[in-house]
């Protein structure tokens, strides 16, 4: 499209003056977005905004010393000026073996098109029909739902480019799509909250505004009377949702700074079997509309589908061309993240796994972050609901649950069929065989 080639050739043109100046290597992107937001709350118009957004990085490499330098202005004379800070500041800072581009042989030869990109600007009005008729289902659920923190509709387009001087240049373009919506439900006993939302590539995709709406006032009603529970040790099974959080901190213990700073529980360990049997977690970057689809990540190198976990072995980390180096390892096409990292539903439903759990805890959300990424040690506040007879019992708050990730990974007892990809780490339910659940 003519923005990706116009981010290409604006790139192009600021890595000549970055060789003028000096760089012996250097690397550029290109980010341009817009988007329009629009919320709802009690029916009326709360925030209403849009944004159109642009930047240019560029990273230097002079004698094995990095400079960086951003501008959100694309005049001759604003690139001209970028390409000289970032070689004046390359100049002044200290060398790094571990600096440098990529990779040549890791780069992307042919990019594929992945199908991120399905332009729909909406305007205000029907934006914000979709915002208000999202926040209507969900306080039509209940006279129990006296409050809205809203309802909220929103689409954002964006073009990345980037280019190096080993002669890599490629660009893209994705839309994204969300509805979302938050009530409070209250009763003689208190006020509980609590969302739902969709999110995708194309708006064909979306889930309907009413139907999340409505999930969002389920959800807030079927937690009113939510008391705490003595402490105790049981099963728990985490709802699809919070069990990403999981493998976000899976993620954050394989990423290389924490892994070439021997700051993580799992440095060293690639190899072994650390989940479950069974248990395995894939990275899917080239999913035909993944909302974290890219077919080549922050350094240009060529992205690939992968079990980051394999039958509960860990086969490697998530390593971009620096963290490579310091480790004497090669980049995992990881610079800047992951892509559509999931755990690989089961064949359970969440009703079947509550049956198979008997008595324990369902948790469904989680608050504050109390997790080590040195030891693995976990703990974490939460509400959900208990269990007895694998039936849901009543709803419970005020609440820790803690262990230890590793003991945790390994004592995955079952996971659920009910995987959604609405976000670029997903999960579906997954049942831990036995935490320690502290109340009162």
């Amino acid at each position: 499209m003519t923005a990706s080639i116009d981010n290409e050739a604006l790139a192009g043109r600021l890595l000549e003056r970055a060789r003028a100046h000096g760089a012996d290597q250097a690397e550029v992107g290109v980010q341009g977005a817009s988007g329009l937001t629009a919320a709802v709350r009690l029916g009326e118009v709360d925030t209403l905004e849009y944004h159109r957004d642009k930047e240019c990085s560029l990273t230097v490499f002079i004698d094995q010393a990095k400079g960086s330098a951003t501008t959100t202005d694309f005049s001759e004379a604003s690139l001209e000026a970028t390409a000289e800070k970032a070689c004046a500041l390359a100049r002044r800072t200290s060398p790094d073996p571990a600096n440098g581009l990529a990779d040549p042989a890791h780069l992307a030869g042919n990019i594929p098109d992945l199908d991120l990109d399905h332009p729909a600007e909406l305007g205000p009005e029907e934006a914000i029909e979709r915002a208000r008729a999202c926040e209507e289902a969900a306080r039509g659920v209940d006279t129990r739902i006296t409050n809205s923190e809203g309802g909220e509709f929103s689409w954002m387009r964006a073009t990345l480019a980037y280019a190096n001087s080993h002669g890599f240049s490629g660009a893209y373009s994705e839309t994204q799509f969300g509805v979302y919506a938050a009530v409070v439900a209250s009763d003689e006993r208190g006020m509980q909250r609590d969302f739902w939302f969709s999110s995708a590539c194309d708006l064909e995709d979306l889930e309907d505004p009413a139907e999340v709406g409505r999930r969002s006032g389920e959800r807030s009603v079927r937690r009113l009377g939510a008391r705490p529970i003595a402490t105790t040790k049981v099963p728990v099974l985490y709802e699809g949702p919070v069990a990403a959080s999981l493998l976000g901190h899976l993620v954050s213990a394989v990423r290389g700074p924490s892994l070439y700073r021997g700051a993580s529980f799992l440095a060293g360990r690639a190899g072994e079997r650390i989940f479950a049997p069974g248990i395995t977690i894939r990275e899917e970057p080239l999913r035909p509309k993944g909302l974290g689809s890219a077919p080549f990540d922050g350094e240009g190198v060529a992205t690939r589908n992968r079990d980051l976990v394999a039958e509960g072995v860990l086969t490697g980390y998530c390593l971009d061309s620096y963290s490579a180096r310091k480790l004497g390892m090669e980049s995992t096409g990881n610079a800047g993240g992951v892509h559509n990292l999931h755990l690989v539903p089961g064949e359970r439903d969440p009703q079947q796994l509550l049956r198979e759990m008997g008595t324990g805890l369902l948790v469904t959300e989680l608050i504050g972050f109390g997790v080590n990424n040195v030891t693995g040690d976990y703990s974490r506040g939460a509400a959900g609901f208990w269990v007895e007879n694998g039936e849901i019992a009543y709803p419970v708050e005020e609440i820790t649950i803690a262990g230890n990730l590793e003991s945790m990974f390994a004592d995955i007892a079952a996971v659920g069929n009910d995987l959604r990809m609405r976000s670029n780490v997903c999960s579906p339910s997954v049942l831990i065989g036995q935490m320690t659940v502290a109340g009162q």
